[in-house]
């Protein structure tokens, strides 16, 4: 399962902890990025970013601020090996097709076998469906339990993100503005 905070790469830890204290910044200071910003020009956010996720799961994902802030708060949920998964298979579908066999078997191994450490929540039939598609690895190979992870996250954790303390108060804060 899960290996909680230390699981999480440094980077992304740090990288929510200042995306927080930007945003509030931010939303506080609308006539100039403040010095934590300057010092991290990559992080420069819209005011409105955190009203854009909650329109939809898929607005979350593909803002990297967003997506970032949403791993922090699975961490924190003790459910980040779905979003690893995700990610995981995102990164599989545009692998070269040379490297595919033993991508597939690594993600299989990490995230869906019997024993994986980091095991995601499929069903049986999904499970032995993607056991028989790594036998014969293509891009496409793990559409279907990613597919089901991907709607387990936004059926499941999602909401609770919506409802998280620090997404209402990043929303409260860009509402105000």
């Amino acid at each position: 399962m899960c290996r909680g905070l230390e699981a999480l790469p440094i980077t992304c830890l740090e990288k929510a902890k200042e995306l927080k204290a930007l945003f509030g910044s931010l939303l506080q200071k609308s006539d100039s990025i403040t010095a934590q910003s300057k010092k991290n020009d990559k992080l420069r956010l819209n005011e409105d970013e955190p009203l854009k996720w909650k329109e939809s799961f898929e607005k979350l994902l593909s803002s990297q601020n967003g997506l970032c802030l949403f791993r922090a708060f699975l961490v924190s949920e003790f459910s980040e090996e779905n979003i690893a998964f995700y990610l995981a298979c995102e990164d599989y579908r545009a692998t070269k097709s040379s490297k595919l066999a033993p991508k597939a078997k690594k993600i299989y191994d990490e995230f869906i076998g019997s024993n994986a450490p980091r095991e995601v929540n499929l069903d049986h039939t999904t499970k032995a469906i993607t056991k028989e598609n790594v036998s014969q690895p293509c891009q496409t190979c793990f559409d279907l339990a990613q597919a089901k992870i991907y709607t387990l996250m936004e059926k499941d954790c999602y909401p609770r993100f919506l409802k998280s303390s620090m997404y209402l108060e990043l929303s409260r804060k860009a509402k105000t503005r």
